[in-house]
Order: structure tokens, then C-alpha cells, then sequence
């Protein structure tokens, strides 16, 4: 598999003498263009451009390390590779035919003993990420380019994501809009749990209630399974009642549930283990509800932000005055407002708020607000987390948010999954000369 892999990154990157090749038959031949690469089923290579001994072929381009591979993968009984004009081997075993009977010329391609020590060596390197030697001396216009690329992937990643979420709110871009930043309140921990409760919330029948917070709020609870008294702690409990604020949004939310039909979600699905109390769900639907409340949590109100200001001042939320002195119900705190922290913001922003306007952008054709997008990224400043301080020991610069967003989609779509052979970084390293 690992040399498979080693004639395909040749193939890409035509890693082959440059004249007096020819096929396993000894005819002339000329590669005129390699053809799109193919990640589905099918041939490897699309509607690649050859000359044999001086006829032009257009047409698709198979790659194995074994001839034999070809019959092993049953091609000569799928449709599929009738279309096959060239059958890229490192060993050639055996003549191969089509299911139409007609024989496909095959090249022998030679993977370089360099590129294959190095790619070893990536694979067997302990230290994290395996490429770390290199990337002190890889040139700034590489780095930037790489960084460019990322940044693009990992927004039309989001970008997949969210049209998912479209499609199950059933072509609506409002609520998928607030299905994304819902979920990117659960600051990771909660996340599923918060994806969860925004497909529980109607908001077209919540609308109605918009200008009543405590209702909001009601609904917004009580959907989330919080307002069920075997939910607090038992020590918690009694006092809870005597407050007498879990039971009248208890009694809204009942007659309001009653009036919609509303299903609450299951409570266990929220997880309160090592949270900081400001992380509690309470605290962060209480947020949402306020934000809801002044009409803050749309994507009418997102596009019309034209400015980091803006956006950043559209998520300042606060909490009612109930919430204001407690984290459960029925637990009394120091008194706190409970704003967003300026760092839960900023993620806010990278996680909800720039993939929102990409997607959209796209969805509407309107390239401003996908410009808008990455002038936000490189507006704000770079995370901190884990993978942003990796990449930093290894010599990396990282200033803006465009930087860490295309280190963390680095790590994850490549780095993790041992991807190096489609990472620029990795290419990088198969190509240097080894030292003696």
C-alpha cells in the first residue's frame, strides 16, 4: 500500500526522467498532461493527455504497484476502466485488459530510494509532527501559500458543515445560523448537546414571544430538560423552590410547551464534569436568551456587520438578574454580570460568525462577504491552544486567526491521519536530500 501511495505522489508530481519514456513494450511515450487526480471510486487520474510512439490518447490513468493488482481488484470486469489508456505500475507482472478485451499499455515507474527512506522515515518518526527538521528551512512564499491553502480548506469544511444544517432546518439559513452559533456556545464540551437543543427550539413560534425575556427564557430552558426538579442537585433543591424563580418559569414553560407542542430534549446529554461554572449550560442559555431577545442572533443582523467592531459588539450578551447571582438554580453566587469573556468572543467569531459569512457568501454568489470572511481571520488574533503552541515550537510564525485556523486544519486533515504525501510540507521533506 505504502508504495502504491509512493507512484501516485510520483505520477502527481512527475517525479520521472524527463525524456526516453516508454511502456512496458518498448513504445515511445510522451506525457503530455496527468489528468485530474480522482478521490472516489474509479480510476486514478481523469481525462489524462498521452502520446504512444506518436498517437494522442485522451482518456484515464490507473496506478498500482503490482500489474497483477488490476485483477486482483477485478478492473478487468468493471466498466469503469474501459476508458483506461495507461496502467502506471512499479512492477509489471502481466499484460491487462479491459472488459472490452482491449490491452492497456503500461509504464514502469520507479520510485526514487530517496523519496522512499524519507517517507519511512515520517512514518516511523515518534516526534510530533514527523516533519518538524524541515520546517525551519522551508522559504516564507511555501509557508504562506501552504497557510493560504488551509485556511480555504478548513472554511469549505465548515462550510459542508452548515449546509447540513440548512438542509435538516429545512432550507433555512436563520436557523442553521443559530443552530451554529448554539452549538458554539458549548465551548467544545457541550457542543453536540447544544447542537441538540437548537433543533429543539421552533423559533418561528419562540418569534412570538421575543419581546418577553422571561418567556424566552422559559423556552429556552425548558427545552434543554432544565426545568425538571430532579435535574438539580438535591441539596439544591428545596431552595430552588423557596426562590421561587424555577417554579414560575416552570409554569411558563409548561403552558407554553402545551401551546406549541413542545418536546423537551434529554437532559443527560449535558455534561457538567470539570466545567467552570460560567460554562454551565443555565448560564449559557440564559446568554443565548438575552442575545435572542435583542434580535442579536441572526444572520440578517451578522451580515450587516461590516467591521470586527461590529460583530464583536453583535455577541456582547449578558445574563437577567436571576442569573446574575446564581450558575444553578437554587445555589446563590457572588453577584457577576456574566459577560463574554473578550477570548470567548474571538471564538465565537472564528467558529460561527466568518464560516456563516463564507457559506452564504457562497451560497449567494456574493464574493464581498467571503473577502469579508478572511479579512475577519486576519483581523483577529491567533488562538491559543495546544496546536498553535506545537506549531510554534517548530518554528512556525503565528499572528492572526487565518494562521491557527490553517495550523489546527493542518494537524487534523493531515498530521493525524499521516497525510503527508498530499501536504506541501510533506513534499517538502520526500524531495530533500538525505545526508550521508
Amino acid at each position: 500500500m505504502i508504495m502504491e501511495q509512493l507512484l501516485h505522489y510520483c505520477w502527481k508530481h512527475r517525479l520521472w526522467p524527463a525524456t526516453g519514456q516508454e511502456t512496458t513494450d518498448g513504445s515511445p511515450l510522451e506525457i503530455i498532461d496527468l489528468g485530474l487526480h480522482n478521490r472516489n471510486s474509479g480510476p486514478d487520474f481523469f481525462n489524462a493527455k498521452i502520446k504512444i510512439d506518436g498517437t494522442l490518447w485522451v482518456g484515464n490513468v490507473e496506478i498500482h504497484d503490482k500489474s497483477s493488482d488490476w485483477y486482483t481488484h477485478g478492473h478487468q470486469k468493471d466498466s469503469h476502466y474501459n476508458n483506461v489508456v495507461l496502467h502506471v505500475v512499479g512492477i509489471a507482472d502481466c499484460d491487462v485488459e479491459t472488459q472490452e478485451g482491449h490491452f492497456v499499455p503500461q509504464m514502469l515507474l520507479q520510485v526514487p530510494d530517496s523519496i522512499y527512506d524519507n517517507y519511512e522515515e515520517l512514518l516511523r518518526t515518534d516526534a510530533y509532527p514527523p516533519c518538524y527538521r524541515i520546517i525551519p528551512q522551508l522559504t516564507q512564499l511555501t509557508i504562506h501559500s501552504w497557510m493560504a491553502a488551509l485556511q480555504t480548506e478548513r472554511l469549505e469544511e465548515k462550510t459542508i458543515a452548515i449546509q447540513q444544517r440548512v438542509h435538516q432546518a429545512g432550507g433555512s439559513w436563520e436557523d442553521a445560523y443559530f443552530t451554529t452559533l448554539a452549538r458554539n456556545y458549548g465551548f467544545g464540551i457541550n457542543g453536540d448537546a447544544f447542537e441538540e437543543w437548537a433543533r429543539h427550539i421552533p423559533l418561528q413560534a419562540v418569534g412570538k414571544h421575543r419581546d418577553n425575556l422571561f418567556q424566552i427564557e422559559a423556552i429556552f430552558l425548558g427545552q434543554a430538560g432544565l426545568l425538571e426538579l430532579h435535574t438539580i442537585p438535591e441539596r439544591c433543591q428545596q431552595e430552588a423552590l423557596n426562590e421561587g424563580y424555577f417554579g414560575k418559569l416552570r409554569d411558563e414553560y409548561q403552558y407554553l410547551a402545551h401551546k406549541f407542542s413542545l418536546q423537551p430534549m434529554d437532559y443527560n446529554l449535558w455534561r457538567f464534569l470539570r466545567l467552570r461554572p460560567q460554562n454551565f449550560p443555565h448560564i449559557r442559555i440564559a446568554q443565548l436568551a438575552y442575545l435572542y431577545h435583542q434580535q442579536r442572533c441572526s444572520l440578517a443582523s451578522l451580515i450587516d456587520c461590516h467591521d470586527m467592531v461590529s460583530v464583536s459588539e453583535l455577541l456582547q450578551t449578558q445574563v437577567s438578574s436571576y442569573w446574575e447571582t446564581h450558575y444553578i438554580f437554587g445555589s446563590e453566587s457572588f453577584r457577576t454580570t456574566k459577560h463574554l469573556s473578550p477570548s470567548s468572543i474571538r471564538l465565537l467569531i472564528i467558529n460561527t460568525c466568518i464560516p456563516l459569512l463564507f457559506a452564504y457568501g457562497r451560497h449567494t454568489l456574493k464574493e464581498e462577504l467571503c473577502d469579508r470572511a478572511f479579512d475577519f481571520l486576519e483581523q483577529l488574533q491567533a488562538e491559543n491552544n495546544h496546536i498553535i503552541r506545537m506549531w510554534q515550537e517548530c518554528g512556525l510564525e503565528v499572528k492572526t486567526a487565518g494562521d491557527s485556523q490553517a495550523l489546527i486544519q493542518l494537524k487534523r486533515a493531515y498530521c493525524d491521519k499521516r497525510d503527508c504525501l498530499r501536504c506541501r510540507i510533506g513534499y517538502e521533506y520526500l524531495k530533500r536530500k538525505r545526508s550521508a
